[in-house]
This record gives structure tokens, sequence and C-alpha cells, in this order.
């Protein structure tokens, strides 16, 4: 006869439940070392300087699950955000809107191009996006002649949309909120529309996919375009949240965000991750930027750690991953 209730083996057997859980036993470390931590003005500081890094983990969540790699988003972003702010500080009288769909557009055009050369180039991604890291990266000081934009030529209207609430009539910001809506767009997408289960179906076998129909290269350059697409966005919100753009923003900004795909559970062989996987990745990785500086942990540290958490993370997925294919063995066998 079957029981029912609490089974610890089920809780354990999810990745989601199980990094929750964890989550939650390092928050509560972290809180009782320093109180500091769990007060209303640090979690939403924390949740403010980590939204951009939880809408750009969705991107390359979708370029891990196709079984490609992005290591240009740092570039795209600068070179996005640059854009926008260039445009802000010679025309002052852009809205903020326009300002937002150009450096959308900028991003995705990005993201198009390097998906184009990696699709029908035949380019290897790791070495594709290397390169568009370095040529990306120039464009930015070259189109900003090698300036940066100040504070006080960023229109107000501008600046205020990472500091104010207005989107939700007073009651959070406004990043938190662009994050939450990009989850709940993902989330769906992904689980329920034709083009997420064809992201998936690429990620786990490429050769059955075609077979199947699905042009693989369009793909492709759909999800690349996806993740230059939130690059272009996150290079608006990082102008706006820290008031300026300058030549070198977000650099080395892809580790964080590989790494909070990989703790979240995404395989970086492809055909595997979940929103909410990711989601829990890009919370560890805020909870570790905010959390161990509180307690003393000094940044060289924080660096060490966090590559730790990546070979551990990799490591574990890859053991789940096995224990997976041992368990879907032995019920074919049945």
């Amino acid at each position: 006869m079957e029981k029912k209730g609490f089974d610890i083996k089920k809780l354990t057997s999810s990745r989601e439940a199980s990094l929750a859980v964890v989550l939650l036993v390092l928050c509560a470390f972290i809180a009782f070392r320093n109180a500091t931590f769990v007060t209303p003005k640090n979690l939403n500081n924390m949740f403010v300087n980590y939204a951009i890094y939880m809408i750009l983990a969705l991107g390359m969540m979708c370029v891990l699950v196709i079984g490609e790699i992005d290591i240009s988003i740092g570039s795209t972003i600068a070179f996005s955000g640059m854009s926008a702010a260039l445009i802000l500080r010679d025309h002052q009288g852009t809205p903020t809107l326009v300002a937002f769909l150009i450096a959308i557009a900028v991003g995705t055009l990005c993201g198009i191009v390097i998906g184009i050369v990696i699709a029908r180039g035949k380019v290897i991604s790791i070495i594709a996006t290397l390169g568009f890291m370095n040529i990306l990266r120039g464009l930015t000081y070259l189109l900003a002649k090698n300036q940066w934009v100040a504070a006080y030529q960023v229109t107000e209207g501008f600046k205020s949309f990472a500091t104010g609430k207005y989107l939700t009539f007073g009651l959070i910001n406004n990043l938190i909120f662009v994050a939450i809506i990009c989850y709940i767009i993902f989330f769906y997408f992904l689980k329920y529309t034709r083009t997420g289960r064809k992201i998936y179906a690429v990620g786990s076998n490429a050769e059955a996919a075609q077979v199947s129909g699905i042009n693989i290269d369009k793909v492709r350059v759909m999800v690349y375009g996806i993740m230059g697409m939130l690059c272009g966005l996150s290079g608006a919100l990082w102008v706006s949240l820290y008031a300026s753009a300058q030549g070198d923003m977000a650099s080395g900004i892809e580790m964080d965000i590989i790494a909070a795909c990989v703790i979240g559970g995404v395989s970086l062989t492809g055909g595997r991750g979940s929103v909410v996987g990711v989601l829990l990745g890009a919370l560890t990785i805020a909870v570790l930027g905010n959390g161990l500086p509180l307690i003393g942990v000094s940044q060289f540290w924080l660096d060490a750690i966090k590559g730790l958490i990546i070979i551990v993370a990799v490591i574990l997925n890859v053991v789940l991953q096995r224990s997976m294919d041992k368990n879907n063995l032995k019920r074919r066998e049945i």
C-alpha cells in the first residue's frame, strides 16, 4: 500500500526544490550573521541592483538550452546602452520610451547578426561571440569617441525610471516590475508555445529536430535575437540605474549570468533548463553578491566562491543527468 504524505526523496529529486532550500538556508545564515540583510531597504536595493542580471539570465538560458553560449552580452549591453545615452545627450527632448526602443533595437540587431554568423556561417558560438565581444566593445568606444555620458547629460525622466515606482502606482520599483513581467512572459513562452518547444527540441537533439521539420538555423538566429533584445533592454536599464554611460560598462557580467543559469540547473550541453530554476539561480547570485560583503567576505573571496559554486553546480548537473538517464533506461526495460 502506497504511503501518502511528505516525501523527502521526492523533494530532493527536484532541482528547483533543492535549490530553493539551499537558497533559504543561505539567506538564514547571512541574516543570522548580519540582521541588516533582511531589512526592507536592503532587500529592495538587492532586487533593484540585480534585476538586470535576472533579466539577462532568461536570454542566456535560451542560448544554453539550444546548446550554444554567448560571452558577448556585456559588450552588447554597452553598445546599446551607449547608443541610447548619446541620443539622450544630443537630443534632450527624446522621450524615455523612444530611448528604450532605440537600445532594444540596437541590441536585437546585434543579436541577430551574431546568430546569423553562428547559424549560417557555421562558426562555433564561443569563437563567434568572443570576436563580437571585442568588436562591439570597440564600436562602443568609437561611437562615444572614447568619452562617457555623465549624469547631467541624461534626461531626468530617463534617470528616474530606475528609481521610480510609477509603473505599479507606487507599489514596487520599476526595474523589479520589468523583471517580473519578463519572467512571466518567458515562463509562458517556453512552456506553452510551439516556438518554445522548438528551442528545447533543437538543444535536445538537433538532428532529430531537423528531421521533424524544425528549421534549426532559424531557431538559433531567433534565440540570439532574443538574447540581443534583452541585452538592449538591459543596456537602457543600466544607463538609467547608474545615470551614466561608459565604454567599459557591464564588463565581465557574462560570468555571473552563466553562473546563474548553471546554478539554476540549465545544462551546458543543451536541452534542459527551466525559468523557475533560472530565477532561483539568479537570486542565489544576488544573495551572494549582496549578502556576503555584509558578513565581512571580501570581493576577492566572493569571486572565488562564485567560481567554486559554478564547478559544484556543473558536477551536480552531470550527476543528476546521469541518474535521470539511468531511471529512464530502467523504465524502458520494464
